[in-house]
């Protein structure tokens, strides 16, 4: 397993990420994995606290609790259950951030949380408040680094300007390359590291019928599956694929079950050649971004 800084911030985290969102109810199957992956090299858990309700937060918070220190922790913020649970509403204020990372730290029975993303973003919103309360959260001590998760360039722009983020998190995979346009590259220039997410194309490149998505049709996304499996390791081809920009740090990958894990853990993204990089971009034009620029 490799291991990459995330931004400016003293984070050091695997190159594959374990994303718990995935994870079934279950505190015993969530404490095997999460320690099997910890065991195999895997040192960066992704939750939020908007998944299952906090539910996610506390089988992530309890599997964790032996090696708190030896991981890294992320979580995120921004989606407000309304009292009646029939759904949530976007909140990015100040004062709920301060009030929702303490839910958080007592859901993940610790008191601190390494990465603390806000869970999406306008171009609409109070961002320098935002940024206000992740910048206090780290002067309290109660996150070590924040960022956001996000796919809008003109968001995205914003917060590289305004504040001292170390990560996006953003959908980037052989079947999304919107990223690749601008988004990459200014990163990059920004000092911040990408986290992906969407990286197996909800699994369309590994093991599922293909069909459309995005703005690919169907026999187009067959078209780059065929070639996938003709090298073998799709697994490791599209994670490779992502690593393989010097911006992105860590690739998150949902994880349910202990046949996923293990193969994850069996591939191999390194092994993927320039010319087999090269092969797979050509097969289809890259898409862009058309929204939010």
């Amino acid at each position: 397993m490799n291991y990459n800084v995330l931004g400016r911030s003293a984070l050091k985290v695997s190159e594959i990420a374990f994303g718990c969102m995935s994870l079934e109810n279950d505190f015993d199957t969530a404490e095997q994995l999460i320690r099997k992956a910890y065991d195999q090299g895997i040192n960066f858990f992704d939750t939020a606290d908007l998944y299952d309700k906090g539910l996610n937060e506390e089988l992530v918070g309890t599997a964790i609790k032996p090696i708190r220190d030896k991981i890294i922790l992320s979580t995120k913020v921004g989606n407000q259950w309304r009292k009646d649970g029939s759904g949530w509403d976007w909140n990015p204020r100040k004062d709920y951030i301060l009030k929702a990372v303490d839910k958080s730290l007592k859901r993940l029975q610790t008191d601190y949380i390494d990465l603390y993303q806000l869970h999406g973003g306008t171009i609409q919103d109070p961002i320098d408040e935002t940024i206000e309360a992740f910048e206090l959260l780290k002067e309290k001590g109660k996150i070590r680094a924040y960022g956001i998760s996000s796919i809008r360039p003109n968001v995205i722009r914003e917060w590289t300007k305004r504040s001292n983020l170390d990560s996006v998190m953003m959908q980037y995979s052989l079947l999304d390359r919107r990223p690749e346009e601008a988004m990459l590259d200014h990163l990059k220039n920004s000092k911040v590291s990408v986290i992906t997410r969407g990286t197996l194309a909800k699994g369309l490149l590994v093991d599922k019928k293909a069909k459309s998505y995005l703005n690919y049709t169907e026999e187009q996304v067959q078209s780059l599956s065929t070639l996938l499996h003709k090298l073998k390791d799709p697994v490791g081809v599209n994670i490779g694929f992502v690593l393989a920009h010097p911006v992105v740090s860590s690739a998150v990958i949902g994880i349910r079950t202990h046949d996923q894990l293990m193969e994850i853990l069996a591939a191999e993204p390194k092994n993927i050649s320039a010319e087999n990089l090269e092969k797979l971009r050509s097969v289809l034009p890259a898409n862009t971004y058309q929204d939010h620029r």
